[in-house]
């Protein structure tokens, strides 16, 4: 297969490009409120397919290839008999102090593409190519590896769900057995789908299902409670317990010494993360807190008063406060579309999730509400807030504290 170095890295692929950092520096504000609104995204299909532009790959190759990573993910790239591990897996990079520099997936080739030897992809946000490249290169010293990002015309990256299937405990996608693919089941939530990695450029996979966009999988990511990438999971401030990857497949804590592994093992001794991103629905401050967490597409009806708020247009670290009470921040706002986002949110104040050992002052009694607030003093806007607890964390959860 014919490969060309890229010397650039790609855009972020944006929701409608509403991103939340995308601020009016004169008031504040988010500046969708001084352009003309744009609808929220459709409800995702039931099944579907849809390329991941927002994601990007990186080659390691070379004789030393399994080692070098082993010292700087979270993840162990050997399996229990000693060799290299053979499955595509979830994991991450820290830096020395223990916070998230990159989440990524990385699937061992063997030949790799465009490389004689047998080596890994890493796929990483499409935005953070270089400064992972960047990252990686300052470990290599003496070890025999070698690194390059590849172009999305010569690798691309697609992720496939079929609800339907889901729905019945099934695991597999109907995709024929191809060698130019990786299909492998996504193992950060149950039923959130496949990521395939399309080794023959651009064309699609031949999947009986809906062809989709971006924003499709982003909904999903966001109803799942799975975050993925620098926006929603803070490069040098996110913490790897807090962003939930050990509950995602993304963290061995059994394997040797990595970087950023004494604060991820102290964290998990010490029993207690009191914070943790977890999916929530925005809604309006007169209106009564929903039930359940849905994509609600009537959000962006005004009827026929001020266009309503969307999630986009909440500004990035927005702080979560008691609705109508001051004091101690319950949480921040991370990224999200429509009604529905991720946030940050302290589980004693913002859930019913008991945590061991003691408890805040100022836990959480059914019927508090939370709201989000931006901008000046005397222009503020705002929502309320109410998170929720994915079903597959809660049982995480409950087992860990067992």
């Amino acid at each position: 297969m014919a490969s060309t170095p890229i010397t650039r890295s790609l855009s972020r692929h944006p929701l409608h490009d509403l991103s939340p950092n995308r601020i009016c520096r004169t008031c504040n504000l988010p500046r969708r409120h001084f352009s003309s609104s744009l609808p929220s995204p459709p409800r995702p299909p039931a099944s579907g397919i849809a390329p991941l532009a927002s994601r990007r790959l990186l080659s390691v190759t070379g004789p030393d290839a399994a080692k070098f990573l082993q010292g700087i993910i979270t993840a162990n790239v050997v399996s229990n008999k000693g060799e290299p591990r053979t499955d595509p897996f979830y994991t991450a990079f820290l830096n020395a102090t223990g916070r998230v520099l990159h989440d990524v997936f990385i699937y061992p080739v063997r030949g790799a593409p465009g490389e004689d030897a047998d080596g890994f992809l890493v796929e990483v946000d499409a935005a953070q190519t270089n400064a992972l490249m960047k990252y990686i290169k300052r470990y290599k010293l003496r070890a025999k590896v070698a690194f390059r990002a590849i172009d999305p015309d010569e690798i691309s990256v697609w992720h496939a769900w079929n609800d339907e299937t889901a729905a019945s405990s099934s695991t597999t996608l109907d995709i024929p057995a191809d060698p130019s693919r990786i299909v492998f089941r996504d193992p950060r939530a149950p039923g959130l789908g496949h990521r395939i990695i399309q080794l023959a450029g651009q064309k699609p996979p031949e999947v009986d299902v809906e062809r989709a966009t971006e924003d499709a999988y982003t909904i999903r990511r966001y109803l799942h409670g799975v975050p993925e990438g620098q926006d929603e999971i803070l490069r040098e401030q996110a913490l790897p317990l807090e962003s939930n990857m050990e509950h995602m497949g993304g963290i061995d804590f059994h394997k040797g010494c990595y970087v950023g592994q004494e604060l991820t093992i102290r964290t998990k001794h010490r029993g207690v993360v009191r914070k943790r991103i977890l999916p929530c629905a925005i809604y309006d401050r007169a209106k009564a807190p929903p039930s359940s967490l849905v994509y609600d597409l009537d959000l962006d009806s005004s009827e026929g008063g001020p266009e309503a708020v969307t999630a986009d247009m909440i500004p990035a670290e927005t702080s979560i406060g008691r609705a109508g009470k001051r004091g101690r921040s319950a949480g921040k706002w991370l990224r999200g579309v429509g009604n529905i986002g991720l946030g940050l949110c302290r589980l004693e104040i913002m859930t019913d999730v008991v945590l061991p050992g003691e408890q805040a002052a100022a836990t959480f009694r059914d019927g508090d509400e939370f709201e989000l607030e931006w901008g000046e003093e005397d222009n503020k806007s705002g929502v309320k807030v109410k998170a929720f607890v994915p079903e597959w964390l809660r049982r995480s959860l409950d087992g860990q504290q067992r």
